[in-house]
């Protein structure tokens, strides 16, 4: 008798509308959120920050030049006509201390340099005129310009960067501009990525009648690391339900996710739901979304699992759907994508009730309106059109016509 077989699931959604799913998916994600770890900040790129981060000190740190150019006081300025300032000394970036500026005095200052005692203003470079150790300034200029306020950008206890936010490049500078060297961030999510089918071979291996080349694999494993994971395992296993047991089984002990493709639809060889439903539960199966439609979502203990169609179009989409959808949830993620907005380039006609997520190019004309053009080549197992996808045009359920310049919605990223 096999020690981790469990008996048969009763009962679990089928056939569900693509809300209720992701509804589904995302209390089922919240339940399993990602511990937190220290990381530096140089390999901080791309984490999920665990904890807020408030402002450690004013940013600016101290009143600084915002220009190259002559530091003075913004009262001296002349209303008419021009005046001259002696030029009393300079100060550069990195300076640790500057010379104060008396009345019709003004000192040299670079980008970024601590402001002179006394000084409120900058005139700019390319506004002054240098005549020996004078500086001769016409009228126009404004009293208090060029200049950056300490702690305009960011006060001492200020929030930073909100807990939730992933670390792109202008966080991380933020961060270091306010010094800190390591944060709290959700420890990388781990996937496994299996695909399932007695026809697969591995790219470089001659092929035989009937057998095609690996591609599933190869593209959801990619697809989870541009998503910030790490991959666990990437293998193939044949479609027979002790293999695919022991792969899950192997595969749950060390991944947050297992992300399948294949197996899930109702034939002689689709396994994958009689096993999942002896070694862990299923939360649902089938969702009446083109592609994808067979895709079945449940859990082996603590890991994820996510049964994606075997079609390699349908795979990718429903990783784009569900399983970065898992991931922003089980990271803490409180950004929400907001979907973009498209116009049809041609009419389409829409003649299935499920709701479809069709591939397309965009273009923007001379006006700055955006154009989706849908690929003709829309079948599941076509990656032709896959490989020139730039989005997803969200068509929703029922049967409908749509004419060419309606507004569509597409996919967030």
């Amino acid at each position: 008798m096999n020690m981790n077989a469990r008996m048969p699931q009763a009962d679990y959604p089928s056939r569900i509308g693509l809300e209720q799913a992701l509804e589904i998916v995302a209390a089922c994600a919240a339940q399993h959120r990602l511990p937190v770890e220290t990381a530096l900040l140089a390999g901080a790129h791309g984490r999920v920050l665990a904890e807020d981060v408030r402002a450690l000190h004013a940013l600016p740190l101290f009143t600084n030049s915002a220009m190259d150019g002559f530091a003075l006081r913004g009262e001296d300025l002349p209303v008419q006509g021009e005046r001259g300032f002696d030029l009393v000394g300079e100060v550069f970036a990195g300076a640790t201390s500057a010379p104060e500026t008396g009345a019709g005095q003004c000192v040299r200052i670079t980008t970024g340099a601590p402001m002179p005692p006394c000084a409120d203003t900058v005139v700019i470079k390319e506004n002054a005129r240098v005549d020996g150790a004078r500086v001769v300034v016409k009228a126009g200029e404004k009293a208090g310009a060029n200049v950056r306020a300490a702690g305009e950008d960011y006060a001492e206890g200020e929030l930073a960067v909100a807990a939730g936010i992933p670390l792109g490049a202008a966080q991380l500078a933020v961060l270091a501009a306010l010094g800190v060297a390591q944060v709290e961030v959700r420890r990388r999510p781990r996937i496994a990525v299996i695909a399932t089918g007695n026809e697969l071979v591995p790219a470089g291996q001659p092929i035989g009648f009937g057998q095609i080349h690996e591609s599933n694999a190869v593209m959801l494993a990619a697809l989870a690391r541009e998503a910030h994971a790490n991959v666990t395992v990437e293998r193939c296993v044949h479609d027979e339900p002790d293999a695919l047991r022991d792969a899950l089984l192997d595969a749950a002990a060390d991944a947050d996710i297992i992300v399948s493709s294949g197996g899930v639809s109702a034939g002689e060889a689709d396994h994958l739901p009689g096993v999942l439903r002896e070694i862990g539960d299923i939360h649902f199966h089938k969702v009446r979304l083109k592609p994808g439609m067979p895709t079945l979502f449940g859990r082996i203990g603590a890991c994820l699992h996510f049964g994606l169609p075997g079609n390699p179009v349908a795979s990718a989409v429903t990783f784009r759907v569900f399983v970065r959808f898992a991931l922003r949830a089980m990271l803490g993620v409180n950004v929400v994508p907001r979907p973009g907005r498209a116009r049809l380039a041609a009419p389409l006609h829409k003649h299935h009730a499920r709701a479809e997520l069709a591939r397309c190019s965009l273009h923007t004309d001379a006006d700055g309106v955006q154009w989706a053009t849908l690929h003709a080549k829309q079948g599941s197992g076509m990656l032709h059109g896959l490989a020139e996808t730039e989005a997803l045009v969200l068509l929703p359920e029922d049967a409908r016509e749509f004419a060419a310049g309606d507004v569509v919605t597409l996919w967030p990223e």
